[in-house]
């Protein structure tokens, strides 16, 4: 073992040392879930260390916001070509980010391994799957067969990551604050592998979806009850980690979604799901109503895109089987919010790469 490794093995040791009020999070460890699992990961060897894996929530956010507003358009008429624009961008953004991380596995795979290992931000690796797994909804929309073949990586690769999440979760003693809303990410990603379905035009797969569906929904009831009691009963997450709170919407919202694609239907279980997202989406945006002025922007940030996205697809699919008065609303106001928030982090990003401020925006 070299002494990067052991240098990481040490700083993972001290966070789980007793007697510390929050083991999980201190300042470095801000950084750590945006992007480093350690301080002492050589920051300098090869190139783009700082990429966090986590920034793939950005295509997962821009790719449900293009579905969300092709529901819109089927549903109250708006332009087709916004959905298809968002989804183009969606689609660039994958490119980038596949590059950039690629580009840094290369060259500084010690800073990635690190990262994987890290008992919070490990489990971030989970957006680069989700996004292979829907990213080919605006793809099909070019090339069926690609689209095809991305979504086959993404479920073979989201299958086999969950595998070993779960594995390491049951090999090894975890802490308490270390059950953050990340820790739902791997189960919310088989969730996902049905969404993609109804646009790629492929058949026999029921038994896989609902494979999928009854293990993201089990793992998340109990995942969404440990990351609860974290919240309730230990140090409250630092202020930079606040957005990533919205990520407790995502088995609901998702889960919604994934379930009417499978069954076919909005039945009471479903109609319960979206009740759930929009209650939980009151509690969640309430307690992050001040983060904007609270805390300088940070590329974690985009934690939220996916969850918000998915709950105004959520609204919009719930609106078209039961239309009523507050069912529009909802999905008018969350596909309005959610655009303009996505919009505004898109642009704050972009000025962040093009005056190369990147690394700043991470921790």
């Amino acid at each position: 073992m070299d002494t990067t490794t052991d240098a990481t093995t040490r700083s993972v040791d001290t966070l789980n040392a007793p007697g510390r009020k929050d083991p999980a999070f201190t300042d470095q460890d801000v950084r750590a879930y945006g992007a480093q699992p350690t301080a002492t990961v050589v920051a300098n060897e090869g190139k783009l260390t700082y990429l966090p894996v986590a920034l793939f929530g950005s295509v997962m956010g821009l790719t449900g916001l293009s579905s969300a507003w092709k529901l819109a358009h089927d549903l109250y008429g708006v332009p087709s070509w916004v959905g298809r624009i968002i989804g183009v961008v969606a689609i660039l953004a994958f490119v980038l980010m596949s590059a950039g991380y690629a580009l840094k596995a290369t060259t500084g795979f010690k800073a990635v391994k690190a990262e994987f290992e890290h008992p919070v931000a490990g489990n971030l690796f989970g957006t680069l799957f989700i996004s292979l797994l829907l990213i080919p909804i605006p793809v099909a929309d070019y090339s069926l067969k690609l689209a095809q073949w991305i979504w086959m990586v993404g479920t073979f690769g989201m299958i086999v990551f969950s595998w070993v999440i779960v594995s390491r979760w049951l090999g090894r003693r975890q802490q308490p604050t270390h059950a953050t809303p990340a820790w739902i990410v791997p189960v919310v990603g088989l969730i996902d592998i049905p969404l993609a379905v109804p646009a790629l035009n492929m058949q026999g797969l029921d038994e896989l979806l609902m494979f999928s569906l009854a293990l993201g929904l089990f793992f998340a009831i109990p995942l969404f009850t440990l990351v609860m009691s974290r919240l309730m009963f230990e140090e409250p997450l630092g202020t930079a980690l606040q957005a990533s709170l919205m990520i407790l919407l995502a088995p609901f919202a998702v889960g919604f979604s994934a379930y009417v694609t499978v069954v076919g239907t909005v039945d009471r279980f479903a109609s319960a799901l979206y009740m759930l997202t929009v209650f939980l989406l009151t509690v969640l945006a309430g307690r992050l109503r001040h983060l904007a002025t609270s805390c300088p922007f940070r590329l974690s940030w985009w934690a939220v895109s996916f969850p918000l996205a998915a709950a105004s697809v959520c609204a919009l699919r719930y609106a078209a089987s039961t239309p009523n008065l507050f069912t529009h609303g909802v999905a008018i106001v969350l596909l309005i919010g959610v655009t303009a928030l996505l919009l505004a982090m898109a642009f704050r990003t972009l000025r962040g790469a093009l005056r190369g401020e990147l690394k700043s925006l991470v921790g």
